[in-house]
């Protein structure tokens, strides 16, 4: 059908296994904005992988937002896809703790995929900030080959992100965890803050 797989668990499960090339928004964030701005046609086909007991849910959330072409679900949830034996894919994602020396030794390219305002109010030293909204427009940018750090506020958009990513053959990313909140708690460098109302 050329139907995109959409899976609405939670990043966490996302992380652990998912349907090779599917794309994570997942219905306990900003669900309905998400997928307004990055599912272009209102017309495409849509597979839905969702939490048991959650596909009504999900149907009735897209077509709130104008996406009506929700053509079935996957029965059982994705641990159906598993038990049955079919290829899956996961996402490396770390404690920001853990990679702390790395970063600070500028050993591995940090991308930031939080929206503009908030990267200039305060961002990892010399990461590169690519906005989710317009990650499409950025995807030269990323190292083909070199393993590189993907984070955002809190860990929802960076797995948005990656999935995106993974679905265009970039594989080579590592997820931070918890984003910018566990970056700035574990000690990475940071740059100095500057109120988002000055900018």
């Amino acid at each position: 059908t050329g139907a995109l797989v959409l899976d609405v668990r939670h990043q966490d499960d996302f992380v652990k296994g998912h349907i090779p090339r599917s794309i994570f928004i997942g219905l306990n964030g900003d669900f309905a904005p998400w997928v307004g701005a990055l599912i272009a046609d209102v017309k495409l086909p849509i597979l839905l992988v969702a939490p048991i007991g959650k596909e009504k849910e999900a149907v009735i959330r897209l077509s709130r937002v104008g996406f009506d072409g929700t053509i079935g679900y996957l029965k059982g949830g994705f641990e159906a896809w598993k038990m049955a034996g079919n290829d899956y894919d996961t996402i490396t994602a770390v404690p920001a703790a853990d990679v702390m020396a790395k970063i600070n030794a500028k050993e591995v390219p940090v991308f930031d995929v939080r929206k503009e305002s908030e990267y200039k109010s305060e961002h990892v030293v010399d990461a590169i900030n690519t906005p989710l909204d317009f990650l499409n427009d950025h995807l030269a940018e990323f190292p083909k080959e070199q393993t590189f750090l993907l984070h955002c506020a809190a860990g929802y958009r960076s797995v948005i992100a990656a999935s995106i990513l993974k679905s265009r053959g970039i594989h080579n990313l590592i997820d931070i965890t918890e984003g910018f909140k566990a970056i700035k708690a574990s000690g990475i460098k940071v740059t100095n803050y500057v109120c988002p109302t000055t900018l």
